[in-house]
Order: C-alpha cells, then sequence, then structure tokens
C-alpha cells in the first residue's frame, strides 16, 4: 500500500451558511492506479487562484459540487514519473513532467473540468506521492536551460498564449495593416497579465502594465514594458458612497486616462488584457480605443460585468473571453518557451517549504504575498 502525506480540503457542512475552509494535513493509503493512470512524485507546485477559491469556498464549494469525501488541491505543478500508466499515452519512468490540468475536454481539445479542482475524483500535487492521467503529463527537455523552479508556473504562461492568440486575431481581423509599434497593449497588475504582455511585447507592440509595488515595477521595467505604479491612483474603481470617495476615483480615472493617452499618441489602448473585472471594468472600457479589444482570461474582483452595447458597437469594441488552453497546443508552448526563455523571472518567484502551505495559503487569500508567482516544494528535485 502507498501511504501519502497530503494536505487535504474537506467539504463545508450541508445546508450551512459558506465558510472558508482551512488545509488539514494528513497520511492517506492512495488506491491502486488505473490502466491509464501514472504514479507520480510531485517536486514543486504553483499555487493558482482556484486553490484559493477552493479553499474559501467561493463561489462554490468544489468538494461538494464533486461530493468527494475530500479534496487534494494542485493542478499545476513539476512532478517525476515513478511508474508509468500501464495504456495509452504517457511519460517514461523517471521523466521530468509538466501537469496538464485537463479534468475534461471538449471535443476540440479546451478545458470543461478542471484536474483537482471541480473535475470529480481527481486529486493534485499537494502530495507527496499522487496519481495522474498518463496523457496529462508533458515532459520537460531534460538538458533545459531553466531550472525547474522557472518552470512551476508554465499554467499561466499557456493560459497567457491562448488568450493572446485570441486577442490578438481578434484585433488582426479589424486592423489587418496596421503597424503594431504604433499601438499600446496594456494590463492590470498579475502574473498571468505579465507574461501575456510581455509575449505582446515580443510581438512589437507598445506595452505597459501597472503594479502596487516597487519590486514588481522594477521587474515590469527590467522586462522591458512600462511600469505604471499604482499607488498614484488613489481609490480607482472603489467609489463607495461617500462624495469624497466618488471624487477621489474620478481624479484618479481622469490621470491614468491621460497617462494612456500619452502613451499611445493619443490612439488609446489596442488591447487591454483586464483579469480584474469588477470595479476596474468602466476605466477600462474608456480606456479603449476604437477597434480596440478587451480580453480576459480570470475575473478575481467579479465575474458579472455591465456593458453599454450601443457604445461597444459603435467603437467597434471586440470583448475576448477564454480559459485555459487547448490541449493540442501544450507542446508547442512549451518549445517556444524553452527557445526563448518566456518562464517566470527567477526574481519573481517565492518558495514555502511543504510545511508552510497553510501560511501561504493564507498569505495569498489576504494579497500579503510580494512576487509574482508563489511556489510550494513538495519533494526534493
Amino acid at each position: 500500500m502507498n501511504r501519502v502525506d497530503a494536505w487535504v480540503l474537506r467539504p463545508g457542512k450541508a445546508g450551512a451558511p459558506a465558510q472558508p475552509g482551512r488545509l488539514e494535513r494528513t497520511r492517506l493509503t492512495l488506491r491502486a492506479a488505473q490502466d491509464d493512470e501514472a504514479l507520480v512524485e510531485p517536486l514543486l507546485g504553483s499555487w493558482e487562484a482556484n486553490m484559493t477559491h477552493a479553499v474559501n469556498r467561493s463561489p462554490v464549494d468544489v468538494c461538494r459540487q464533486r461530493n468527494d469525501p475530500y479534496l487534494i488541491l494542485g493542478n499545476t505543478g513539476v512532478v517525476r514519473v515513478l511508474r508509468p500508466a500501464r495504456e495509452g499515452p504517457t511519460a517514461a519512468e523517471g521523466d521530468i513532467c509538466l501537469v496538464l490540468p485537463f479534468g475534461r475536454r471538449d471535443p476540440d481539445g479546451y478545458a470543461e473540468l478542471i484536474h483537482a479542482y471541480d473535475a470529480p475524483g481527481t486529486h493534485g500535487v499537494l502530495a507527496t506521492r499522487t496519481l495522474m492521467p498518463g496523457d496529462g503529463l508533458l515532459p520537460v527537455d531534460p538538458d533545459s536551460r531553466y531550472p525547474l523552479s522557472r518552470w512551476v508556473h508554465y499554467s499561466r504562461y499557456f493560459t497567457a498564449w491562448d488568450n493572446w492568440s485570441v486577442a490578438h486575431a481578434c484585433w488582426r481581423s479589424q486592423m489587418p495593416t496596421a503597424d503594431p509599434s504604433s499601438h499600446l497593449v496594456f494590463a492590470w497588475g498579475g502574473g498571468v497579465a505579465l507574461a501575456e504582455v510581455d509575449l505582446a511585447r515580443r510581438n512589437g507592440f507598445r506595452t505597459a502594465m501597472t503594479a502596487s509595488s516597487d519590486e514588481r515595477l522594477a521587474l515590469i521595467g527590467a522586462l522591458g514594458i512600462t511600469p505604471v505604479d499604482r499607488r498614484n491612483y488613489p481609490g480607482l474603481g472603489s467609489e463607495g458612497e461617500s462624495s469624497a470617495a466618488i471624487r477621489r476615483s474620478r481624479l484618479s480615472e481622469r490621470a491614468l486616462l491621460r497617462l494612456l493617452h500619452e502613451l499611445s499618441d493619443g490612439r488609446g489602448c489596442s488591447v487591454i488584457i483586464d483579469n480584474i473585472g469588477g470595479p476596474l471594468h468602466p476605466t477600462t472600457l474608456r480606456a479603449l480605443g476604437r477597434q480596440g479589444v478587451v480580453s480576459t482570461c480570470g475575473w478575481k474582483a467579479g465575474m458579472r460585468l455591465s456593458v453599454g452595447r450601443a457604445t461597444e458597437c459603435q467603437r467597434r469594441h471586440v470583448h475576448v473571453h477564454t480559459h485555459s488552453w487547448r490541449y493540442e497546443d501544450s507542446p508547442a508552448i512549451r518549445s517556444f518557451s524553452e527557445a526563448t526563455g518566456w518562464l517566470a523571472p527567477s526574481e519573481a518567484i517565492d518558495t514555502y517549504s511543504f510545511d508552510d502551505v497553510p501560511r501561504l495559503a493564507q498569505e495569498y487569500a489576504d494579497a500579503k504575498v510580494h512576487s509574482y508567482f508563489q511556489q510550494f516544494r513538495v519533494n526534493d528535485v
């Protein structure tokens, strides 16, 4: 029998108001592998927003939704194959692999359910050993020029690749002959946004991105992206109920719009990457130029948005919404990352021990993390 050390999340009480859960460390017996499953040893895992959603039971209690007694989170990480699957596609014994988080795919290869999140019966890398579908393992080049710590956050880069591919194609559909060097791509802060704006920069666009700390602003600048200090726009998107709050928010918005006007030579933004949503969405739409694209693959500050359809039609705005990426594109994105170094910068990574996972979960939930990329070590590399 395989006994494993794991952090598990259990469902909330039936019929009770939703309350945040907690990660519980326990010893479990690993069930027997199915023929299409590989036994793997997680090495490093990335803490992702969906893990916080699961622990906070927001927007749903995923354990209860899955009808599972517990859930081992962690659908993004680097693992070592201990025993390959007996049937179907699989990596070889000893291979170091990226976990592809496709719990269920549609006929075109896009994710419908996410492994170790809302796909029932699936568990992730917050365990010293676990079972993974054989076709969900993507080997890393054993001679890669980059340390595994930089590969751990591939999910954000793969997601950024997919979102940018759609956004860029939408922009080109209306601007087929435009020179990207005359057009601005702007993003509200975040790890996926950083990866995506860096990709836009590599495609020849002017780029700018917000951040709220000196460390993050320095990193953005070092990547050749114009850093925009979010602290210069207090109260933006949080008008509240008082007249003072409304005035502060509107003054900050005007100041930001002036800056984006200057950076775009008066065009307005051609593409805005907005994975925040909620209170910042109105500013996003006002900053968007004609034939502009607002593109999102996340909803950190709100899932429901309101738009003036007539204005959006008249200004020919395109709204892009994507989730995860296409399974079949995974090898090509991995190869691009290896060839170009389009990976999480080492200076933007914080690593926690397996013992410190609850502290990582709490700091992430409280927005007290300082880097763009947080990872946890499970076993020795």
